[in-house]
């Protein structure tokens, strides 16, 4: 009786550790890029067929992985882009001890050869280990992966460069909650309803396409000033729990999170 009980308890342990090796591997599986906290690492994320590959550019590295033989990973350091004084194109000349590469990123729309999924961003590659003379030519589609810290509540506390008071608007102070998995927003302006989009890039955040409603807004209130100064954004930063945007020429805005 002792036997098959042993026998049973030592089953039941293989069964457990098993369950838990199956959650551990589908917890990896989860995203192609990792968890939030890798796509923070890497602001661009890309992917091409014929033959597979992937990259990842983050700040301190730039990671190409693929099919091809003698490129299955490089790993390049991160370098500024060159970009083009007429379009959205940035393009980055990467070498290491064994390769170099060109990236080139277009602001264009980029259907994916098999899912037929579309995405913002064509990618091209030219890519070469230093015995060859000449590089593979590779193409793909991409995105910037939108700062999830941003994904949040955030009341208005200061408006340019003068803290703000409830008196400053109709009845409450003016919020946005922005959506980062969608590049969406909405909020009160401090008289009327908003709602529109933003563009992320590295280094960059612009909130376009502002819809407000209609509601006549009395005397005084600095709804129109905050949403001019909202449209006038181009960069962000976040610390203790403050998101401020601001653009070359002055800080704009500050936020606080709330939850």
């Amino acid at each position: 009786m002792k036997n098959i009980l042993a026998l049973l308890f030592l089953l039941s342990v293989i069964l457990g550790c098993k369950s838990t090796a199956d959650k551990t591997s589908d917890t990896k599986a989860i995203s192609e890029y990792g968890a939030q906290e890798d796509e923070m690492k890497y602001y661009f994320t890309a992917t091409g067929n014929e033959p597979f590959w992937g990259l990842k550019m983050g700040n301190d590295n730039i990671i190409f992985t693929s099919l091809i033989p003698g490129k299955e990973k490089l790993i390049f350091p991160s370098v500024d882009a060159v970009k083009a004084m007429d379009a959205n194109v940035k393009m980055y000349k990467v070498t290491n001890e064994t390769s170099s590469a060109t990236i080139t990123i277009q602001q264009v729309d980029c259907q994916n050869s098999m899912s037929g999924a579309i995405s913002p961003y064509k990618v091209s590659i030219e890519i070469k280990n230093n015995s060859e003379l000449e590089p593979k030519k590779i193409d793909g589609c991409g995105k910037y992966n939108t700062d999830y810290r941003l994904h949040d509540i955030w009341v208005l506390e200061e408006l340019n460069g003068f803290k703000v008071f409830v008196t400053d608007f109709q009845r409450e102070l003016p919020r946005i909650e922005i959506n980062s998995s969608e590049n969406k927003f909405m909020g009160y302006g401090g008289c009327n309803a908003i709602s529109g989009s933003i563009f992320y890039e590295k280094d960059l955040l612009r909130f376009s396409k502002v819809i407000s409603t209609l509601m006549a807004c009395a005397p005084g209130n600095k709804e129109g000033e905050f949403t001019k100064a909202l449209q006038s954004t181009t960069s962000y930063s976040i610390e203790n729990n403050r998101l401020t945007l601001s653009n070359p020429s002055a800080k704009l805005l500050v936020f606080k999170k709330v939850d």
